[in-house]
């Protein structure tokens, strides 16, 4: 700021103190003649607005945004004069400002005000949401359930309620495949025949634990140099623990041989053969009180099976934006390389039972590519993937 602007500033300053608006704009709008500054727009603003003067004090606003589009404090202004003025925007224009709440602690006024903005936005979004839902009610009536389920998320994503999430392997990302957070249960009909089998896995399953020479293990283990700060609660932690049927392409047989219906069961599918990386297959064992923290996998040519077994209440998995809770014997096939989590927060042990697939996307050749080049580094890759 200019020596001459500075001085026009301070002697606005103090004439706002004295309670001489009209000389308070007349200073500053010399010293904005100097040159476009954002404080002493923002001071413009808020003396306009003390004065009754709302539509001007926008306008000062909407001037200082053009300097600094993302400023909090003036999204805060512009939201709560587009209340005063009754402008329809207005719920719109607060979560713009919510989107740029700062990380520090809010001066206590402010926290109420902010409160009271994040109330208006939830109307505001409720309601475009409805207005919306009306305008495409006969398109949706016509969906069956899997595309009303994603134009649930068209509406939500575009209300910023969800947001998109995409393939992000640690990896291995192959290109052009579907990005879907749980992939429709139509692509893989033998979903039927695995759920049928439920009880027949879970007998196994208490086969496998109850046995003298099986392998429990934790699921994560990953060495202590690596860089994998999101594992640190449950690296070589046994309140997540897998028994492995199939590991990196090996058979494991203290456990497997303790489970041979479940085994065949998992030659009629499209597993990955990849040396040294895939097929898997593993019982996954959730202590009670245990979170698995946000994460993706290594590898997008694949998808991951779940078949939960044991479930205690309140037990919950979350891919991308969508969270849906575990139910015995309902099994689903999501991408493991979109973020996901999961929670146990129960008194009792959660089981599921998981394998790997194929995407379903890539051709014959193209498997036959991803296979090669894995299998080429797999002896560098983690040994918890």
């Amino acid at each position: 700021m200019s020596e001459a602007r500075a001085a026009l500033v301070a002697e606005a300053d103090r004439a706002l103190a004295g309670q001489d608006l009209a000389r308070a704009v007349a200073l500053l709008e010399d010293a904005l003649a100097l040159g476009e500054d954002f404080p002493a727009l923002l001071r413009l603003a808020g003396v306009h607005r003390a004065a009754g003067r709302p539509r001007l004090a926008l306008d000062a606003v909407h001037r200082a945004l053009a300097l600094a589009p993302l400023d909090f404090t003036a999204l805060m202004l512009r939201a709560s004069l587009l209340d005063r003025l009754g402008d329809p925007n207005a719920g719109e224009a607060w979560g713009h400002a919510i989107a740029q709440k700062p990380a520090e602690a809010l001066p206590p006024q402010l926290v109420t005000v902010l409160a009271e903005g994040t109330r208006k936005h939830a109307l505001w979004r409720d309601a475009k949401d409805a207005a919306w839902a009306r305008h495409i009610a006969d398109a949706e009536s016509r969906a069956d359930a899997e595309e009303r389920g994603r134009i649930a998320r068209f509406r939500s994503n575009a209300l910023r309620r969800t947001r998109p999430f995409h393939s992000e392997p640690t990896h291995f990302h192959f290109p052009g495949l579907r990005e879907r957070e749980f992939h429709p249960r139509s692509l893989f009909p033998w979903l039927a025949q695995i759920e049928a089998a439920t009880e027949t896995i879970a007998a196994e399953l208490d086969a496998v634990m109850t046995a003298e020479r099986a392998e429990l293990v934790p699921y994560v283990q990953y060495a202590a140099h690596q860089p994998l700060d999101q594992w640190r609660a449950l690296n070589h932690n046994p309140d997540w623990t897998a028994i492995h049927l199939l590991r990196n392409g090996r058979r494991i047989e203290a456990n497997a041989r303790h489970c041979p219906q479940t085994m065949a069961l998992l030659e009629g599918l499209a597993q990955p053969v990849i040396a040294g990386a895939s097929p898997n297959a593993m019982f996954s064992l959730l202590a009670p009180g245990t979170a698995i923290p946000p994460h993706v996998g290594f590898n997008n040519a694949r998808l991951v099976c779940h078949l939960p077994l044991v479930v205690p209440d309140g037990c919950w998995f979350r891919v991308g934006a969508e969270t849906r809770d575990w139910r015995r014997g309902e099994a689903f096939v999501f991408d493991d390389t979109i973020e996901h989590e999961a929670l146990n927060p129960s008194d009792r042990l959660r089981v599921v039972f998981i394998f790997d697939l194929w995407h379903p996307d890539l051709s014959p050749v193209e498997r036959e590519a991803v296979a090669a080049l894995i299998a080429s580094d797999a002896g560098s890759l983690p040994d918890s993937r």
